[in-house]
């Protein structure tokens, strides 16, 4: 492992995207280094349907490695008469597939309000039918992702990526979500998101990377990967009075119950 590297053990990084082309050329090295930073788990989020075989692919090589299927809210308008049952006999396809996503809303980029929340909809129903949970990117939505998540019932799912108000974060903690925070939580001007950090109950915090997006300090401005994951243990432990390896312990045990991840 590089002296740079910070290790953790025992941690799961719940929100990657390491079938993006930055990572082909060194991907087994990103391998190297997640597995001795103490990574022992990563699930694989899905922008588009076109990217599920490659991510099978990938599954297929790192045993560690887990699965969503679905379609990102700034997708949504490629969302057609097929793409449900293509979603579903994704999630079917092995017992590598673990969640639907990321779906969501994101108001933040796109306007088309409508769209996005059929669409968001439909893929938290397909995760009720399969038993899946659901990985949610929420941006500058969060009134109405929470009204949809209360008008459909019982959701078992992941707010991916937070970066709400501590008063967002506690209405959604009441809904009995997961909350994700990633290497935002890290920035210097975080301060509202760290303190969201502590409306969080142990039993629902998760920690991910949302790689190669938003890497972490010290790693801002690099290509972020999955062996950074351990740098925001580190800053949510530092936050919530917790060693890091007791943050990747909890964080860890709350991934596998969320997602029914074998033991590592």
């Amino acid at each position: 492992m590089s002296n740079t590297l910070l290790h953790v053990p025992g941690l799961v990084d719940t929100h990657v995207h390491i079938n993006f082309e930055t990572f082909e050329a060194d991907i087994e090295m990103v391998a190297r280094d997640w597995r001795e930073a103490g990574v022992v788990q990563l699930v694989h989020s899905c922008v588009e349907l076109a990217d599920f075989p490659g991510m099978q692919s990938l599954a297929a090589r790192f045993p560690e490695l887990h699965l969503a299927v679905g379609l990102h809210p700034l997708d949504a308008h490629k969302w057609d008469t097929t793409t449900a049952n293509q979603i579903r006999a994704c999630a079917v396809a092995g017992p590598r597939v673990v969640a639907i996503g990321e779906t969501g809303l994101d108001f933040f980029k796109a306007q088309n309000r409508e769209q996005q929340e059929e669409v968001f909809r439909t893929q938290i129903a397909i995760a009720q039918e399969l038993d899946l949970a659901v990985i949610i990117h929420c941006r500058d939505a969060a009134e109405a992702v929470h009204r949809v998540l209360t008008e459909v019932g019982p959701v078992r799912g992941v707010m991916h990526c937070w970066g709400g108000t501590p008063e967002e974060t506690r209405s959604f903690v009441e809904l009995g979500m997961y909350v994700s925070f990633s290497g935002i939580v890290t920035f210097k001007n975080a301060g509202l998101l760290q303190q969201s950090v502590l409306e969080v109950p142990d039993h629902l915090l998760l920690i991910e990377t949302d790689c190669p997006f938003l890497a972490p300090v010290p790693r801002r401005g690099k290509r972020n990967e999955p062996a950074f994951v351990a740098y925001v243990a580190q800053k949510v432990a530092e936050l919530r009075g917790r060693t890091s390896e007791e943050i990747a312990g909890l964080t860890g045990a709350n991934a596998r119950r969320l997602f029914r991840l074998p033991a590592p």
